[in-house]
């Protein structure tokens, strides 16, 4: 078991449900990316999806777009990203963290060297947007080898077919998108959503996180009532980008979202 087992498992027991922020790596400064992490973990967070900046992130809105951007054009490549949870783990070795991001940048590297780096550093799990589990294969193999979880999408319009083979090869947790869309839009229908993660969850041997379009307590506690955590990015996202203060930006955001799915 990693860490995301572990915290999942640990959840589960307290019959809690499991707070996931998304930052972007190197936004709002290349100093601020590991202080805002510790900030999260502090205010409850129970797993980070730390972004890796990407030139061409097709599945992001302009929010986490414009966060990519900004962190390329100060030099936030990989190395800097495993260097920020390499930092992270010098004070926090219990909280899991997700790289979320693109397959060019781990092709660049190669399965297997990407894999090895990543657990070095201290990443417990990887969610690469544009790779199709059909074609996983090699990943999935480096992967399982260095105890690193490919944590897999599904979404309102995976087929029953597709879905049993996501449930199959998943690791760590499902991530659920709970809209056809790209992050931060503000289109979501929590019934709908609920119901379909209803279903999800009735045959995924791994717990299901709900992302997309979760940006308040309102929605956060909504559709946690049918995941088993939820996914929040775009909206802290945005209040980063123009904090005076992104640590304490962070940890003012998260905790009422903390404290609304505890309550």
């Amino acid at each position: 078991m990693n860490r995301i087992d572990i915290r999942f498992a640990q959840l589960k027991a307290n019959q809690r449900k499991a707070l996931i922020p998304f930052i972007t790596a190197g936004d709002p400064s290349l100093e601020a990316t590991v202080p805002v992490m510790h900030a999260l973990a502090e205010a409850g967070a129970d797993v980070i999806e730390l972004g890796v900046p990407f030139s061409d992130p097709m599945a992001d809105g302009p929010t986490i777009q414009r966060s990519s951007e900004r962190a390329l054009a100060r030099g936030a490549g990989l190395s800097y990203v495993f260097d920020c949870v390499r930092a992270f783990r010098e004070r926090d070795a219990a909280t899991p963290v997700v790289l979320m991001g693109y397959l060019n940048p781990v092709e660049i590297r190669g399965a297997e060297r990407f894999a090895r780096e990543a657990v070095d550093a201290g990443v417990d799990g990887v969610l690469l947007v544009d790779l199709p589990p059909e074609e996983a294969a090699e990943f999935r193999s480096a992967f399982a080898t260095h105890g690193l979880a490919l944590i897999l999408l599904a979404s309102p319009t995976t087929s029953d077919e597709r879905m049993a083979l996501l449930t199959d090869q998943a690791a760590g947790y499902l991530y659920y998108v709970s809209f056809a869309g790209v992050t931060g839009a503000d289109r979501l229908d929590t019934t709908a959503a609920t119901g379909r993660l209803q279903a999800i969850r009735a045959r995924s041997r791994l717990p299901v996180a709900a992302g997309f379009g979760i940006k308040d307590t309102a929605s956060a506690v909504a559709m946690a009532r049918e995941a088993d955590g939820v996914v929040v990015g775009s909206a802290l996202v945005s209040v980063l980008a123009d904090a005076a203060d992104p640590a304490a930006s962070a940890r003012d955001f998260l905790l009422p979202l903390r404290q609304a799915l505890d309550g």
